[in-house]
């Protein structure tokens, strides 16, 4: 019976299993994969390990086991191994998941194997399985999953206890969900309020109304927020007229959580979260050669500002050589600003309400360190060169570059949402784009000013 284990441990079996595949102890892979290592530890070591040792441990799994390592793959290799498989295989190994882990799944494969799944199953298991296929994937009713348990508000306790002995109960099952008659969503009844009161209570009279129903329209990241507000294992979806339709449970929401943070600090770098380490060479130089030709523009766009004042440049050596500090102390400084207001977006912490005073506090911080630090680099250059003139054009320049960054790196946030870009994949690149122009721009130009 495989347990959790902790990383050191799973490290070494995933060293055992790899070495066992290398040397074809076909025993030894089989009991590691049976008795040793639960779906999610070996989807750990797939997605840790070549393509050759993933083809290789896939084959050791039976189709309950493929089902579960499935769901916890991420969506390249999700991609991968039932881009592989027929109609019937996909059915047949992925019948013991859970609905929304299935219906995500039918959302990695093409339209047409994806209806030839959904033709094979029952009528009343495929009817449920549209239904969570018609919601966005990263919508509330997308995470949803259908397997809920309603009660009626006038019941007893002691008839709910009985309806519940007859009934294969979900996972996490932490609540009940009270329904009227048009099966509209009512309250929440806890299972501890269930436990602990007397029989012949009925639910009206425990049950809890401060969970509110989350629109299935809700983004994945506000039902996050929401979890995270009010401290919820699990929480009820329902659709306009506030019909009930499933429910959203904590191990949803920390996937969502990961899946976020991974989005943020992966689309800086301009990949996809769910990008394969393991991928292919062509297929992982395609994708980084897009944001490598995206920032070759941008760099450009720089060097073209440069090439503007040439001549200045020729007279004054010492321009070259200053020009990157100015661009740099912008563009970290933007960084800054730009990482501070994605993330408070992110929590739900800054909006449009508050980004006026937001805007204002940041101007107040980039003047501050502008002034300082080009009090700094200024005292640093006017030793280095002995060039008074030269040390006030940089240091005007850094200020005005500085001011400039923490504009940018709180405005752009907003501005790329309203236009539905994502400010994480492209906030980056339009600041690098706007420090290095406008610190080079100013820094050039006040030197021909005022130094020529």
């Amino acid at each position: 019976m495989a347990t959790t284990m902790n990383q050191e441990q799973l490290d070494q079996h995933r060293a055992d299993l790899i070495n066992a595949l290398d040397q074809g102890q076909i025993d030894q892979v089989q009991r590691l994969c049976d008795e040793e290592l639960a779906p999610v530890e070996i989807a750990h070591i797939m997605e840790s390990s070549p393509n050759r040792v993933r083809d290789l441990l896939w084959q050791f799994l039976d189709e309950e086991q493929q089902g579960e390592v499935l769901s916890h793959l991420n969506e390249d290799l999700q991609q991968s191994f039932l881009g592989q498989m027929s109609a019937y295989e996909i059915l047949e190994t992925t019948q013991e998941l859970d609905r929304d882990d299935l219906a995500d799944m039918l959302q990695q494969i093409s339209p047409q194997l994806s209806s030839e799944v959904l033709g094979l199953m029952p009528p009343e298991e495929r009817a449920r399985v549209e239904g969570l296929l018609a919601y966005p994937q990263d919508s509330a009713g997308g995470l949803m999953n259908t397997d809920i348990i309603t009660v009626r508000a006038e019941v007893t306790l002691e008839a709910v206890l009985r309806y519940l002995r007859k009934l294969d109960l979900p996972a996490q099952l932490d609540a009940l969900w009270v329904v009227n008659r048009q099966f509209g969503y009512v309250g929440t009844l806890p299972i501890i309020k269930l436990l602990t009161h007397s029989p012949d209570t009925r639910v009206r009279e425990i049950m809890e109304c401060d969970i509110e129903g989350i629109p299935a329209i809700t983004e994945e990241n506000k039902v996050a927020q929401i979890f995270a507000r009010h401290d919820l294992v699990s929480a009820p979806v329902i659709n306009d007229e506030g019909t009930l339709l499933g429910r959203i449970t904590i191990d949803d929401v920390v996937d969502v959580i990961r899946d976020s943070a991974d989005h943020t600090v992966m689309s800086m770098a301009g990949l996809d979260e769910a990008e394969d380490t393991f991928s292919p060479i062509i297929k992982s130089s395609r994708n980084r050669a897009i944001w490598l030709g995206l920032n070759m523009v941008t760099a450009f766009i720089a060097a073209a500002v440069m090439s503007r004042f040439e001549a200045s440049i020729v007279q004054i050596v010492a321009l070259a050589v200053l020009s990157p500090v100015v661009a740099s102390m912008g563009g970290i400084a933007g960084s800054q600003t730009l990482t501070l207001m994605i993330r408070g977006m992110a929590t739900g912490h800054v909006n449009r309400n508050n980004l006026h005073w937001l805007v204002g506090r940041e101007l107040g911080v980039g003047s501050l360190n502008g002034l300082l630090w080009a009090t700094v680099i200024g005292s640093i250059t006017l030793f280095w060169y002995e060039d008074l003139a030269l040390a006030l054009v940089i240091g005007a320049a850094i200020t005005i570059n500085l001011i400039v960054a923490v504009l940018a790196g709180a405005t752009l946030p907003f501005l790329l949402k309203s236009l539905n870009i994502d400010p994480a994949l492209s906030g980056s690149v339009i600041l690098t784009t706007i420090t290095d122009v406008v610190g080079f721009l100013t820094f050039l130009s006040l030197a021909t000013l005022f130094l020529l």
